[in-house]
C-alpha cells in the first residue's frame, strides 16, 4: 500500500512540474521581474527553506540572490554559474505555492530552484511587497515589477516580500483552475495520472504513426473493487496526429465537479471531460473523436445532448454549444462524436426542441394510409392509361395520371424514409431525403397544374390546353432543377430526428431536410410557400365552382355535385390547408386530420373516380334520352353552346364525350 501511495505521489509530481518554459507561457501565484545591472560575470545564489516568512530578491555586481522561508516542503541552497555579458539582463522570479515550485528565469534560460513531491494543502501564498532598498552604486535591480505592473523604476539593491499561510485546496477547483491543471499537465512532457480533489488527470504519449486507441477515464471517487464501467471512455482516431509528424502528448481531464462549468440555466449530467494535445489546435478532424458517457437511465421526458465549451472565445463565460458534435443516444449511455478537442459534457434538456404528441400513433396511421394511397395511385395510373388509349382528344386525363404518379412516388419514399434513416449510411439518407423532397414538390406542382388547367378550360381562355410536354417540364422538370440546386448546397439533406413528447430519448429518424438554419430556410421557401400558394389558388378555383353551384339550386341535390367538389378539393390541394392550423400550437384533432386526409389523397381520388363512374351509369340512359338538352363539357371539346340567349340550368356530373372518354367536370345546359 505504501508503495502504491509513493508511486501516486511521484506521478503527481511528474505531471504538475513545469519544465523549461518561457515566461510568457508560465502560470504562477507570484511573478516578480526586473532588469539586473551587473558586471562582466555573475552567479545565481539561492537559499530557501520551509515556513511562511519573507523572501528577498537582491542583486549586486556579481550575484543575483534569492533567500527566504516560503516553501512548503522544499529546502535548497546552491550557487548556479551564469554566462553574462557586461551590462544588463532581464530576469523573473516565479513562485507557485500550490506546487511548491520556485523558478528563476535569467535571459532565456529557466532555473528550477525547488520542485514538489506533492500538492501543498497548506502553503505560503499571496506574497506582498514589504519593502525595497535603494542601490548605493551602479549595480542592482531597475524597473522592478509585479505581474507586469512596475513598482519601482529606480535602481534598487533588494526587494522583500512576505506571505500568508492559507489552505491551497480551497481554490484548486475554482473556474480558472480548470484550465490551469490541464495546461500544467500538458507542459510537463511526462506520462502519468493522478486524482485531484475535483479532477482526474491522465496524460498519454502518442507515438509517431499511432493508429488510434481507447482510454477509460476513472472518476476520483470510484471504488476499484466494484465492477462498474468507467464514467467516460474516449476513442482517439488515427487522424488526430498526422502520420508524417512526430508523437505528441495528450491530456485527459475528468472534472467530477460539473458545477464549475454549469451556467444558471444549464444542467450538466455527471462530469466534464477535457481533452488537449500539446502545441496543437485540433479542429475539423476527418474522423471524429468518440466520447462515451456512461450515465445510467435518463427520465423519459428528458433528453441528452452533446455539447462543448469553447474556451478560446471567452474562458470566463461558460456557454455550451453543439456545433461539430453529433449525439448518439443509447439506453444508459450517450456517445459524442466531435471533430475537435476541448471540454465536453452531456447537457440535459427537459422537453427539448418541439416534441410531437402521439408521434408513434401518427407514424403508424400515416404509414398505413400511405400504403393504401400507394395501391390506389397504382390503380389510378392503370385506369387513366386505359382511358387515354380509347381517345386521342385532349382532356385532363394525362394531368390526373401525372398527379397519381407524383403521389405514388411520395407515398413510396415516405414509407421507406424511416427505415433507411436507421439502417443506411448518411450518404444514402441524403439521396433519399432529396428524392422525398422532389416527390413532394412534384405533387404540389401537379396540383397547381390541375388548378391552372381547370381555370384555363372553364374560362375558355383558349380552345386547347398547353402541350403536355410543357406541363411535364413544369410538373417534373422544375422540381428536379430545384432539388439539384439544393443538393449542390452542402448540409441540406440528411438524417432528421423528430422527438416524441412521451420519450424524448428515443427520437424518430427520417431522411429529409436537415434541422439546420440552411435546411429550415429552404423548407420555408419551397415547401411552406409553395403549399400556401397551391392551397390559396385551389380555394379560389373551388370557390368559383361552388359559386356556380349555388346559383342553381338543382345542383345541390345531386351526388355528382358533392363528389365533384370533394374530388376537386383533393385535386386542387386544398386539403394541405390543414397544415396552416399546425403553424400555431396545434390541437390533436387538427394534427390527426392533417395526417389522415393528406396521407389518403390517392385513395380519396380513386374513390371519387369510381363513385362518378357509378353515378354516370345511373344517369347516362336518362340524359341521352332527353331531347331538350345538349351536353357541353366544362372541359371544352371544341363545341359551343347552341342557344346563347336562352336561360340555362347547370349540373355537374361526369359524361362521355364523342369518343367515349370522360372529363371530370361537365355543364349540362337545359333551356327552359
Amino acid at each position: 500500500m505504501e508503495s502504491n501511495q509513493s508511486s501516486g505521489v511521484l506521478k503527481l509530481a511528474l505531471i504538475l512540474v513545469l519544465l523549461g518554459q518561457g515566461a510568457s507561457q508560465m502560470m504562477s501565484d507570484f511573478e516578480m521581474c526586473g532588469t539586473w545591472n551587473h558586471g562582466t560575470s555573475g552567479n545565481l545564489w539561492f537559499d530557501v527553506s520551509t515556513g511562511c516568512g519573507t523572501v528577498t530578491v537582491a542583486a549586486n555586481e556579481t550575484t543575483l540572490s534569492i533567500q527566504g522561508s516560503i516553501m512548503g516542503t522544499c529546502k535548497n541552497s546552491s550557487t548556479i554559474p551564469l554566462t553574462l555579458g557586461e551590462g544588463e539582463i532581464r530576469f523573473c522570479v516565479y513562485w507557485e505555492p500550490l506546487l511548491d515550485l520556485l523558478q528563476v528565469k535569467v535571459g532565456e534560460r529557466i532555473h528550477t530552484l525547488c520542485k514538489t513531491a506533492a500538492l501543498q494543502k497548506s502553503c505560503c501564498s499571496s506574497l506582498s511587497r514589504k519593502g525595497n532598498t535603494n542601490a548605493s552604486g551602479t549595480f542592482g535591480i531597475s524597473n522592478g515589477s509585479i505581474k507586469g505592473d512596475v513598482i519601482e523604476g529606480r535602481l534598487q539593491e533588494s526587494y522583500t516580500f512576505f506571505g500568508e499561510r492559507e489552505d491551497c485546496y480551497k481554490d484548486l477547483c475554482a473556474e480558472h483552475h480548470a484550465q490551469l491543471i490541464e495546461q500544467l499537465a500538458l507542459r510537463s512532457g511526462v506520462i502519468g495520472q493522478v486524482d485531484l480533489p475535483c479532477a482526474h488527470v491522465s496524460t498519454k504519449k502518442l507515438e509517431k504513426g499511432f493508429q488510434g486507441f481507447k482510454v477509460d477515464i476513472q472518476a476520483p471517487e470510484k471504488n476499484p473493487l466494484r465492477n462498474e464501467p468507467p464514467p467516460v471512455s474516449v476513442w482517439l482516431p488515427a487522424s488526430l496526429v498526422p502520420s508524417e509528424e512526430g508523437g505528441a502528448t495528450v491530456v485527459f481531464t475528468y472534472y467530477a465537479e460539473n458545477t464549475l462549468f454549469q451556467g444558471p440555466e444549464d444542467r450538466i449530467l455527471d462530469g466534464v471531460v477535457g481533452i488537449s494535445v500539446e502545441n496543437r489546435v485540433i479542429a475539423s478532424l476527418p474522423d471524429p473523436v468518440k466520447i462515451v458517457f456512461h450515465h445510467g437511465p435518463v427520465a423519459k421526458n428528458e433528453s441528452t445532448k452533446c455539447v462543448f465549451w469553447d474556451t478560446k472565445k471567452d474562458p470566463t463565460n461558460v456557454t455550451w454549444r453543439d456545433e461539430g458534435c453529433n449525439t448518439i443516444r443509447r439506453q444508459e449511455e450517450t456517445e459524442c462524436r466531435c471533430d475537435h478537442l476541448t471540454y465536453f459534457a452531456i447537457l440535459v434538456e427537459l422537453n427539448p426542441g418541439s416534441p410531437v404528441d402521439d408521434l408513434e400513433a401518427l407514424t403508424y396511421i400515416t404509414s398505413v394510409c400511405c400504403a393504401i394511397s400507394l395501391c390506389s395511385c397504382v390503380a389510378l395510373i392503370i385506369l387513366h392509361t386505359k382511358a387515354l388509349r380509347v381517345t386521342k382528344e385532349e382532356s385532363l386525363i394525362p394531368i390526373h395520371r401525372n398527379l397519381a404518379v407524383a403521389l405514388l412516388l411520395l407515398c413510396t419514399l415516405f414509407m421507406l424514409t424511416g427505415v433507411l434513416a436507421n439502417v443506411a449510411g448518411e450518404g444514402m439518407c441524403r439521396a433519399v431525403g432529396a428524392a422525398l423532397h422532389y416527390a413532394l414538390l412534384c405533387s404540389f406542382a401537379w396540383m397547381a397544374i390541375e388548378v391552372f388547367a381547370a381555370f384555363w378550360l372553364i374560362c375558355q381562355v383558349m380552345n386547347n390546353l398547353p402541350r403536355l410536354r410543357v406541363l411535364n417540364a413544369l410538373g417534373f422538370g422544375l422540381p428536379a432543377l430545384l432539388v439539384v440546386v439544393f443538393v449542390c448546397i452542402n448540409d441540406v439533406y440528411g438524417t432528421r430526428a423528430i422527438t416524441p413528447s412521451d420519450d424524448v430519448s428515443s427520437p424518430y429518424k427520417m431522411c429529409w431536410i436537415k434541422d439546420t438554419w440552411r435546411g429550415n430556410l429552404i423548407h420555408f421557401i419551397t415547401n411552406v410557400s409553395f403549399s400556401v400558394a397551391v392551397v390559396f389558388a385551389g380555394l379560389v378555383m373551388l370557390s368559383l365552382v361552388l359559386w356556380m353551384l349555388l346559383t342553381r339550386k338543382e345542383w345541390g341535390r345531386t351526388w355528382s355535385t358533392f363528389l365533384s367538389i370533394w374530388g376537386l378539393s383533393c385535386l386542387f390541394g386544398c386539403t394541405w390547408g390543414l397544415g396552416l392550423l399546425l403553424l400555431a400550437p396545434p390541437s390533436r384533432v387538427a394534427t390527426f386530420l392533417f395526417c389522415i386526409i393528406n396521407s389518403l389523397q390517392g385513395f380519396l381520388l380513386l374513390v371519387r373516380y369510381f363513385m362518378l363512374e357509378w353515378i354516370k351509369k345511373r344517369k347516362s340512359d336518362k340524359e341521352h334520352q332527353s331531347t331538350g338538352s345538349s351536353v357541353c363539357p366544362m372541359i371544352p371539346q371544341g363545341s359551343k353552346t347552341q342557344d346563347q340567349g336562352s336561360r340555362q340550368d347547370l349540373e355537374i356530373h361526369p359524361a362521355p364525350n364523342s369518343t367515349g372518354a370522360r372529363t371530370d367536370l361537365e355543364i349540362h345546359l337545359d333551356p327552359e
